[in-house]
């Protein structure tokens, strides 16, 4: 059975490991770790089955910025999320999504972006950004990869502009 909680100290390690292996390079796995001695206000989820640490999952501080105008919604970003490539295909990200989609409603997060596949992440709820005049901080990310959760549409009204993750995204980008 797989249970899904918050990270804890003694998790760090293997949640190097699991971004590491799932990605097939340290640049997630660094982001993570320079995130956590940055920011403290962070969602980082765990899918755990007996003792072992199977997959992980992240969300940061985000800003939806108003071109020419003194508009600002502050949300989360969903990234990374990673799996062990051994245990992928087996419905453990779509938990640690559901789970921290359901946190962040519970406190209060209004939006939540996330830069990934679009033919994964539209099953839980995601949509093209754009469609809401809502674009990357990054120019060169295709449209379609680059969505949306709205939690609180009373504060996205008249909501567009530049969606932006925090700054040590930019290292890996």
């Amino acid at each position: 059975m797989i249970l899904i909680r918050e990270e804890i100290p003694e998790d760090i390690e293997a949640i190097r490991k699991i971004n590491e292996e799932a990605f097939g390079q340290p640049a997630e796995a660094n982001i993570v770790d320079r995130l956590r001695e940055t920011c403290e206000d962070l969602l980082s989820l765990v899918a755990v089955e007996g003792e072992e640490v199977v997959g992980h999952i992240l969300f940061s501080p985000a800003l939806i910025e108003g071109e020419g105008a003194a508009f600002e919604v502050a949300g989360m970003g969903l990234a990374p999320m990673a799996v062990l490539p051994e245990r992928q295909g087996q419905g453990i990200g779509s938990l640690l999504i559901h789970t921290g989609i359901e946190m962040l409603k519970d406190r209060g997060c209004p939006v939540i972006i996330v830069l990934g596949y679009p033919e994964y992440y539209p099953r839980f709820g995601f949509e093209r950004a754009s469609r809401y005049d809502i674009h990357s901080q990054w120019s060169e990310i295709p449209d379609g990869a680059f969505m949306i959760l709205i939690l609180n549409k009373s504060a996205m009204v008249g909501a567009s502009g530049v969606a932006r993750y925090r700054n040590e995204f930019d290292e890996a980008m």
